[in-house]
């Protein structure tokens, strides 16, 4: 026991005072005459020992109630049990991604928590919350409630050790409580035990009652037709569902198409048609769950015409001319030996045509030409130098051509997989009129196989540096070596390749995947281009390359949408954002991750527990108590004791 004022204990040594009373009767008998002592009232006898026994209570009544007295005054109390740790920080780590939104028994999950933070925690109480995507440190319920009442629902996933790392880089050396409020959909941590160990930790798990949820996963363009786009739309559905959703597509505000659509798998593709134009738009579905997943926007942009420097004779270019038509492409013929330099870097595409021998200079140009985002396309000659063409390819990789082959070669295998067959093919085929080649080149190095030899060796194959794409073949493809000019294959192959970077597509990107896109644009030297709709807007990072910007969006936008890229006021093109899917599934709990913290069912247990614990027992109240009992003892003494 202490006393939080041990100087009144000096008070006791006024307990001598009724000692000394008690011992030294100092009063005095005085005799009294009276005539008649029949008027007198009867006296009750009283024994010297009986009187000695109650003079002795009394001392003991009033010394004790004198004690009691003093040693309240002097505030004595227990020590708590986890008296060193009172002065520990409160830290609340609190999950604001997409699963919070479900609904348990009293809401949203999010916003539940965030009600009971704002009425459990006393005004007074310090701490600091950490959410997915912000830090406020140090502040109380008042400071803080307009931030948390408006707390948005965040597109980045709640990871705790990141979130425990910024506690110790902002807090370093100094004894922690923790509060962990989470679904624990999807989540995952290394820190969790050791922080257990060395920590009070407490982990309020909010659950919902409906875990059943649709989502749609992905919009992707499957076919190109004469007047229309075919989408195909992927969903997929978590849980149990037996009744159908409502599926639509609009176009801005314009709705084009709808369906119901039934699952009797947990995933299924919608194809729906739509005009063949510049489309800025979205699809929706309707469930009673999770709402950030039911909503994918999409766009695609209306194709520009790709410029084309087509290097060769004109006879041997005869056979490109009938692939790309002016429809969609401007393309130049030129010789070699009439070539303009300075028109490549306005190209978006250069096809080497059965050159025989590629000069440095042109070596050079197209290297820079293929960093900064062009596409280039090599069809080796029979006469093609290999010291040549080899140091050509050096610039690009580690890619090497050998020896001639003679003997004549079918072209056996497609790369379904390959980029430039996406859309192409509705299935896989095996058996088909294969084409063939009279003489070939050997090649070696990693490059990503188009078309395959019987052997396995590449007669196409593609390299990439992610801005620019080189594609070389191994043969010469003119009529006298090859009969691939009378393939099917001939026309989306070498269509896909010139249209590698204006192919029509989903302009669609997930926010926090750090996606690049290049763009064409002609900047001056302090001139940015933004990104931008009605609510939103953020400049990205850009690397200017001549005609094309490379941008690159990191974590940016924070809320999906429809957007366009503008370089001032104009519209360069249009581009849409969508949030992660990685929290659709909500039976996807981690159940064992917080077995060894404190697991509770409301911030008020959390903070009685830590109260009970660290809060010392004051005892002054009960000697009070025990003063007023021999208070009530000596009265009673004085009147029952004869």
């Amino acid at each position: 026991m202490q006393f939080k004022h041990p100087e009144i204990l000096y008070f006791l040594f006024l307990l001598v005072l009724p000692i000394l009373v008690h011992l030294f009767q100092l009063r005095r008998f005085k005799k009294e005459y009276f005539t008649n002592v029949k008027l007198l009232r009867q006296l009750q006898q009283q024994t010297r020992k009986s009187s000695t026994i109650k003079k002795w209570l009394l001392l003991a009544t009033r010394l004790l109630l004198l004690a009691l007295l003093i040693l309240a005054f002097a505030q004595p109390f227990f020590t708590a049990k986890e008296s060193k740790s009172k002065d520990n920080e409160l830290i609340l780590l609190l999950d604001n991604s997409f699963s919070m939104q479900a609904k348990g028994s009293r809401g949203e999950l999010l916003k539940r928590s965030v009600q009971e933070i704002l009425e459990t925690f006393p005004e007074n109480q310090t701490f600091s919350i950490l959410t997915n995507n912000a830090a406020f440190w140090d502040v109380d319920r008042k400071t803080i409630q307009n931030e948390l009442q408006k707390l948005d629902y965040a597109a980045l996933p709640f990871e705790l050790d990141y979130l425990l790392t910024q506690v110790e880089t902002k807090k370093p050396n100094t004894k922690k409580d923790y509060i962990i409020i989470t679904d624990a959909v999807g989540l995952q941590s290394k820190k969790i035990e050791t922080l257990s160990k060395e920590n009070e930790v407490y982990f309020n798990n909010p659950s919902a009652e409906n875990k059943n949820n649709c989502s749609i996963e992905k919009v992707s363009l499957s076919q190109v037709l004469d007047a229309f786009y075919e989408i195909t739309i992927s969903i997929k559905s978590y849980g149990k569902r037996t009744e159908p959703v409502s599926l639509a597509v609009y176009n801005q505000d314009a709705l084009l198409a709808k369906s119901q659509v039934t699952f009797d798998t947990s995933e299924k593709e919608i194809k729906i048609n739509i005009p063949k134009a510049a489309f800025h738009g979205k699809v929706t579905l309707q469930d009673n769950s999770l709402e950030y997943d039911n909503t994918f926007y999409f766009s695609i942009s209306q194709p520009k015409k790709q410029n084309v420097i087509c290097i060769g004779t004109s006879e041997k270019n005869k056979f490109l001319n009938k692939i790309l038509t002016e429809k969609e492409f401007v393309v130049t013929q030129s010789e070699l030996a009439q070539l303009n330099y300075n028109a490549i870097e306005n190209q978006q595409v250069i096809v080497l045509n059965e050159i025989k021998e590629i000069p440095q200079a042109l070596t050079t140009t197209l290297a820079s030409f293929y960093n900064k985002g062009g596409t280039i396309i090599v069809i080796p000659s029979e006469e093609t130098n290999v010291q040549n063409i080899n140091s050509f390819l050096k610039k690009f990789g580690a890619y090497q051509f050998s020896q001639k082959n003679n003997n004549e070669k079918q072209i056996t295998k497609i790369s379904f997989s390959h980029p430039l067959y996406k859309n192409v093919f509705e299935k896989k085929i095996s058996n088909f009129q294969y084409p063939k080649v009279n003489l070939s080149f050997v090649s070696s190095g990693n490059g990503l196989p188009i078309l395959q030899f019987e052997d396995n060796t590449n007669f196409a194959f593609s390299i990439t540096n992610k801005m620019g794409n080189l594609y070389v073949f191994t043969a010469p493809i003119n009529k006298q070596n090859s009969n691939f000019q009378n393939s099917p294959l001939i026309v989306p192959t070498l269509y896909n390749m010139a249209q590698a970077r204006n192919n029509s597509k989903t302009n669609t990107f997930t926010i926090g995947e750090n996606e690049t896109l290049i763009i064409d644009a002609i900047l001056s030297k302090d001139e940015v281009v933004s990104i931008s709709n009605t609510e939103y807007s953020f400049i990205p990072q850009q690397q200017i390359v001549n005609t094309k910007v490379k941008l690159t969006f990191g974590d940016y936008p924070e809320k999906a949408g429809n957007y366009s890229v503008k370089q001032a006021e104009n519209t360069i093109q249009e581009v849409s954002f969508n949030y992660p899917r990685t929290e659709s599934d909500l039976n996807n709990k981690n159940n064992t991750l917080f077995d060894k913290t404190t697991i509770v069912n409301d911030i008020a247990t959390v903070l009685n527990d830590l109260e009970s614990k660290r809060t010392d027992t004051a005892l002054w109240k009960w000697f009070i108590l025990g003063t007023l009992l021999f208070l009530l003892i000596e009265l009673l003494i004085q009147k029952f004791v004869k």
